[in-house]
């Protein structure tokens, strides 16, 4: 497979090999980092760094699934930009604060949201807690299936299950809310 030889080539050190697989898996990443809830001028530090990590640790990486890995470490360094940059509770805000700013950048981050066109609906999957946005993200958008799912975010194969029902839930009754405000707005 490929991948496989893009990755035991990088691995020896194959600068080629490396800069494919990040041309491969850099649009993967930039559309699971801005469905996290990060801001679009911030998804090519939030790229760059998951590729520093991939390199600086390919390899460690055994011989599971590459792309469930590189979610991984997807995560974690969005997490820590979160925490970083202090904007995991400030990032609901800035988009009821700042609309021209989202709607400025929204043909920029057309590209990473080819599935989401309904800028609603990207608004509204942000406004739930992680635990449900990110299988959730996972599994509509990424089309993971549980187990990956569950292998990515280190939980059973039943709370995945359990948390996309809740998940859906939740993001129905947003959506509900969100066109009931809109359609006060417009009335």
């Amino acid at each position: 497979m490929e991948e496989d030889r893009l990755i035991e080539e990088a691995r020896q050190g194959n600068v080629t090999a490396y800069g494919e697989l990040i041309k491969i898996y850099s649009p993967i990443v930039e559309r699971f980092a801005f469905q996290m809830g990060h801001r679009y001028q911030d998804i090519p530090d939030i790229s760059q760094e998951v590729f520093i990590r991939v390199y600086r640790f390919l390899d460690q990486f055994s011989r599971a699934k590459f792309t469930t890995w590189l979610y991984k470490i997807t995560l974690n360094v969005s997490r820590d930009y979160f925490r970083k940059e202090g904007q995991h509770h400030r990032r609901v805000e800035l988009m009821k604060n700042e609309p021209n700013e989202l709607q400025h950048s929204v043909d920029a981050e057309g590209s990473l949201l080819r599935e989401e066109e309904d800028q609603q609906l990207h608004q509204c999957i942000q406004t739930l807690d992680e635990k449900y946005r990110l299988p959730i993200i996972l599994f509509y958008f990424h089309e993971k299936k549980y187990e990956e799912i569950s292998d990515i975010l280190n939980i059973t194969l039943s709370t995945v299950k359990t948390r996309i029902l809740r998940g859906k839930s939740q993001l129905k009754k947003a959506l509900e809310e969100a066109e009931k405000k809109e359609g006060k707005q417009n009335g």
